[in-house]
């Protein structure tokens, strides 16, 4: 037991931070916003002392603790036989439904003013006020506007992405097995499913491992429970629950023996439990009333955030990211792909590593029966018989491998009379032992066939499993025929280990069927060692679970655009193999996980980079992969699991990707669900994600390049100027309609061969970049000055007006084609054209420069006409500025290997 604990607190070793990923999904704000309240540390109370609420959730708890199992049931007004229909609809509708305080969407009033508390709206109210202060109502007037229509535009895009987000959310349901009951005049329990957000307290629920608790939970029954607490305090480690104590008050909350918190998993064993607080009335809600833990920003989150400082004068950066992002995430959900985490699509986009799990993803996950063999390998009803029995009477986690037994058996017309046996108990799965047990019993006066002579009067264990953990509990063998046992020997567990790998070279999963006979009177189900031991090993059970066609497929797709495939397993390694060689995988280089175990660290790392194959991992060794895979090989690693061993590996991944029907930890955790269990949805995914990422690059560099070489041409224009180059007005109106132009960058289109592969954030390209292409606008606005001042003799501050015009013209046109400069690495216009979309929003914001001024709005900013000679100096000189600027390009290219 105290090596099954250990790895048991290594199971969980960073903890399911389950509740902080439902934070994620919630909250679709401005990602910019985002962004800064991840570098703000939450503050914490001053004092020791604790609110009303606080001091309230406490008390409840410990009264219920305190109390004896009788008095829970009155306390909550509950029954032994749980709530009725009728009672528990009457109890959501008062009490609402459960759902905690951070998973409430904002509202539009919420989303409007996030939308305008945004630094450039609160610089442009502060000059408005100055100017209607200065009497200067009509710029006062222009700024109101400005801001009403950056606000509008964020709060609008926003909205949609919250209702997107409020109807993806729905997709992902948590079940939860409830008991009700059922009746007017005579009443029976009813063990039901229904969705953790109709749970009321009153409830009594089943739970077992990888379950989430739905709320506050007072345990009536536990069964070796183990329970990880970390999504609470943050610490690793596991902890044991047991129902039948009654706990003291001088015992610290998150110690209590018998009460289970809302938003804890289950890490092993089962029970029952009476639901005493849900939604907002359970602890969980008073740890998120004063903290918030987030997984911390990383490179593309952190990246973005510095450019937001670097263009706290552009109003449309949070809108453009953010509605890139979210555009991305609705078209992966239009691809069976829903994304709770915006930021996760970034991270697909730079995805290098898939580790995937073989079950399910590379196969079908839907197996059959192939073979029931003795341990001399020939074909053995016995051996069926005994997997029949023990599948028919498990309960907790039933999975695959126990249909298709059952399947097998009812297809095949097989007789085994299931109802003259009856269930004592059960030693439940888990992922160390690799195996799980039930006990039954018949009637003495039972006649059965021959099948099993000497087991009809007693009760027995009988075990299925992993073929070597049945083995190692096995000190006996069933002859051949006469069905009499023998002593175990090296012999017969080599001749039945080779007789598994010659299955197991065919494709098959092998599993051993082991019995022991037993008196009923000596059964303690506290000792699971003591009950799986001296068993008589049987024969064994093998399955088929054949590749799926697609699989391959996608397999290569991936791999032509840069994602490298490693399988992580909990198999056999010659499975593992078999499967890999049909769908493509490399197979040169394979490890088990016992062989890693004995590597030094330098060894361990250096084989994780070179194999392809990895079988018969723990859950703390996926982890180890995985960290290793960042850390040491500098990768960006996704992770495809959807099984409870899977927790802490999806944790630790970059993207954590999980299937809709994956156990309840393993969808809290991932940052990316997939509706169909195909690898072909993600490589889909994988392409969204590098063209939201380019997308993305795009406005950023461009908005970078544009605004300092703006700012540089300003500078030196003031310098030799003894009046200003713009008036604030005038700044302010070209840069809005600039980003005007730039909203339709998302619905851009990338390059060909820019989804080939993958895509990462690099903080030190944006100012090599700057260096590049911002002085090359720059040579041109000087140019243009210089024009102004020689050509025009616009440098007297009575031609001030029209050098205000001309300047505004150039530099609006400007900042346009930089758009299409920017976008592509080819030659714009000619080699590659912009979507529909950016081509027209340019037109509109070229003729709209060029038209102002010749327009009362024009009059009203200071603007005048501009003659037709200035029209055509202008055509040269942006001929010569595409001219240099690609040349520029060309050679960042050669320099940098990379242009976006």
């Amino acid at each position: 037991m105290d090596t099954r604990n250990s790895i048991n607190e290594s199971l969980v070793n960073k903890g399911h931070h389950a509740f902080r990923i439902s934070e994620k999904r919630s909250h679709l704000r401005a990602f910019i916003a985002g962004c800064l309240r991840k570098f703000i540390p939450a503050r914490s109370r001053e004092g020791g002392t604790r609110s009303e609420a606080e001091e309230k959730v406490y008390s409840w708890i410990y009264t219920l603790a305190q109390a004896d199992k009788d008095m829970v049931f009155e306390y909550v007004k509950s029954t032994e036989r749980g709530l009725s229909f009728k009672e528990a609809e009457r109890r959501l509708k008062e009490g609402g439904r459960n759902i905690p305080l951070d998973h409430t969407f904002p509202s539009w009033w919420q989303l409007w003013w996030n939308a305008f508390l945004h630094p450039f709206n609160i610089i442009l109210v502060v000059m408005a006020v100055l100017s209607y202060l200065a009497a200067d109502n009509a710029n006062g007037s222009i700024m109101l506007i400005l801001v009403l229509i950056s606000v509008g535009l964020r709060f609008h895009q926003e909205y949609n992405s919250s209702r997107a987000a409020m109807q993806l959310s729905e997709l992902l349901k948590s079940p939860v097995r409830v008991q009700r009951c059922a009746g007017r005049v005579i009443q029976t329990e009813l063990v039901v499913q229904i969705d953790q957000r109709d749970i009321v307290p009153g409830d009594i629920v089943y739970f077992s491992p990888g379950d989430l608790f739905p709320g506050d939970v007072r345990l009536l029954t536990a069964k070796e429970l183990v329970v990880s607490q970390s999504s609470l305090t943050g610490e690793s480690g596991t902890m044991e629950k047991i129902a039948n104590i009654r706990e003291d008050r001088r015992t610290p909350l998150l110690e209590l023996k018998n009460i289970c918190f809302m938003g804890t998993s289950v890490v092993s064993g089962s029970g029952t439990g009476l639901v005493i607080s849900t939604g907002s009335n359970t602890y969980m809600s008073t740890i998120f009333a004063t903290l918030g833990k987030e997984k911390p920003p990383d490179a593309f989150e952190k990246g973005v955030l510095c450019a937001s400082y670097a263009l706290i004068c552009i109003m449309m950066l949070p809108l453009i990211v953010n509605t890139n992002l979210a555009k991305g995430a609705i078209a992966m959900a239009r691809g069976r792909c829903i994304v709770k985490s915006l930021s996760s699509i970034q991270n697909m986009g730079a995805m290098d590593i898939l580790c995937i799990d073989k079950t399910g993803t590379l196969t079908m996950d839907r197996v059959i029966v192939i073979h029931h063999l003795d341990s001399w390998g020939f074909p053995s009803e016995r051996v069926l018989k005994f997997a029949f029995l023990n599948s028919y009477f498990k309960t907790e986690l039933k999975g695959p491998i126990d249909d298709a037994i059952l399947a097998y058996v009812y297809t095949n017309g097989y007789r085994f009379q299931s109802s003259k046996w009856r269930k004592i108990d059960e030693v439940p799965f888990d992922f160390i032992r690799r195996r799980m047990s039930v006990i039954v019993e018949t009637d003495l006066n039972t006649i059965l066939d021959d099948t099993c002579p000497g087991i009809e009067t007693a009760s027995c264990v009988i075990t299925k499993g992993a073929l070597e953990e049945v083995l190692n509990i096995c000190t006996s063998i069933e002859q051949i025929d006469s069905g009499v046992t023998a002593a175990l020997t090296p012999e017969d567990r080599s001749r039945v280990l080779q007789k598994s790998e010659e299955l197991s070279n065919d494709g098959l999963r092998v599993l051993g069927v082991a019995i022991r006979k037993m008196k009923t009177k000596n059964i303690s189900m506290s000792n699971y060692t003591a009950i799986e031991s001296n068993m008589v090993f049987l024969g064994l059970i093998s399955f088929f679970d054949p590749p799926k066609d697609s699989a391959k497929q996608a397999l290569w797709q991936l791999a032509e655009r840069g994602v490298k495939a490693k399988v992580l397993t909990g198999d056999s390694l010659s499975l593992a193999i078999k499967v890999c060689k049909e769908v493509g995988i490399r197979t040169t280089h394979v490890i088990t996980g016992p062989d890693l175990e004995v590597l030094d660290h330098d060894e361990f790392h250096e084989t994780i980079k070179r194999v392809t194959v990895l079988a018969r991992l723990t859950p703390i060794q996926k982890l180890r992969v995985v960290q290793s895979l960042q850390k040491v090989g500098n990768h960006v690693v996704g992770f495809l699991g959807d099984g409870i061993n899977d927790s802490l590996a999806l944790d630790a991944a970059d993207v954590g990707i999980s299937v809709d029907s994956a156990a309840s930890v393993a969808k809290n955790l991932a940052d990316i669900i997939l509706l169909e269990k195909d690898l072909n949805v993600l490589v889909s995914g994988v392409e969204r994600g590098r063209l939201t990422y380019g997308n993305t690059m795009k406005y950023i560099k461009m908005s970078l390049v544009a605004n300092i070489s703006s700012v540089i041409s300003l500078l030196i224009a003031t310098l030799f100027l003894r009046f200003e180059p713009l008036t604030p007005r005038q700044l302010l109106t070209q840069n809005f309609l600039y980003n005007i132009g730039q909203i339709a960058i998302p619905w851009d289109k990338m390059e060909e061969g820019y989804a080939k592969s993958p895509q990462r954030w690099s903080s030190k390209e944006l100012p090599i970049f700057m260096l590049w292409n911002g002085p090359v606008c720059s040579i041109f606005d000087v140019a243009t000055f210089l024009f102004l001042w020689f050509y025009y003799g616009a440098y007297r501050v009575s031609a001030s007006e029209f050098f205000h015009t001309a300047w505004f013209v150039e530099g609006l046109l400007m900042q346009a084609l930089i758009i299409h400069m920017v976008r592509t690495e080819k030659i714009p216009f000619i080699q590659d054209m912009a979507s529909w979309p950016v081509i027209f929003s340019t037109i509109t914001v070229t003729a709209v420069g060029i038209i102002i001024p010749f327009t009362p709005v024009g009059k009203v900013m200071g603007l005048t006409y501009l003659p037709l000679s200035y029209y055509g100096f202008l055509v040269i000189l942006f001929l010569g500025y595409f001219t240099l600027g690609q040349v520029v390009k060309r050679a960042y290219i050669l320099t940098n290997r990379q242009w976006l």
